[in-house]
């Protein structure tokens, strides 16, 4: 058992009485809200066969989540979201995961692909503008998509935007925010003195600061507010 881990189950469901759960940002949000509710963790047999289904071993903090606290349910924004296996005939989806994650590399390659967009203006064939637009725009497209290639979406914020957790690549195991629907790419999660955030990290710092919103008022009085 990944010591790490161990309470935090316990922790998260103890929420759903807190006097101020409901301030708590994605747990009270309609049918949206996860209400502070997680489920069954995954047994072995199960992240393995998923594992297998993906071709990657998922990093190790993430799974110690996914056997020893939930499979999904609560968490940071609207919640974490469920591991899912690749659907028949998903061969894609699976070989998006196996890329390297590499978000740097991918918006340099944006920003100079970007900077060649053919201008109707230099064109005097409008034919000629039409096929190199047409094949900008393609190649535009596959820039998009890229971006993720390597990660999985662990929690979604909403209007969008995306919570990644890098499983492949030398930036396997951190956590960054997907903020295309912005144009700005990918963006590392960060703390005081670390350019990245491990999974765990980010997990605990947010339970950390739900029990402190959710508890405030009565731990205040008590003076033995959690830390943030």
């Amino acid at each position: 058992m990944d010591m790490m881990w161990t309470g935090v189950r316990e922790r998260v469901l103890a929420l759903r009485t807190a006097p101020g759960a409901h301030r708590v940002f994605g747990a009270s949000v309609g049918r949206f809200g996860h209400r502070f509710t997680l489920r069954p963790p995954l047994t072995e047999a199960e992240l393995l066969e998923t594992e297998e289904a993906l071709g990657v071993r998922l990093p190790e903090e993430y799974r110690g989540f996914l056997l020893e606290v939930a499979a999904a349910g609560a968490g940071p924004d609207y919640g974490v979201l469920p591991l899912t296996r690749p659907k028949e005939g998903g061969a894609a989806s699976a070989e998006h995961l196996r890329r390297p994650f590499r978000p740097v590399h991918v918006q340099e390659l944006t920003t100079a692909h970007q900077a060649g967009k053919p201008l109707r203006r230099t064109y005097a064939d409008p034919d000629e503008y039409v096929r190199d637009y047409h094949a900008w725009d393609e190649r535009d497209d596959e820039l998009f998509d890229a971006l993720d290639e390597g990660s999985l979406r662990v929690s979604e914020h909403g209007c969008g935007y995306f919570t990644l957790l890098a499983v492949t690549g030398p930036e396997r195991g951190t956590m960054w925010a997907d903020v295309r629907a912005t144009d700005e790419g990918a963006v590392p999660f960060r703390r005081p003195g670390k350019e990245r955030m491990t999974f765990a990290e980010w997990y605990l710092r947010w339970l950390a600061r739900a029990e402190t919103r959710a508890r405030g008022e009565a731990e205040t009085a008590t003076g033995s507010a959690a830390a943030p």
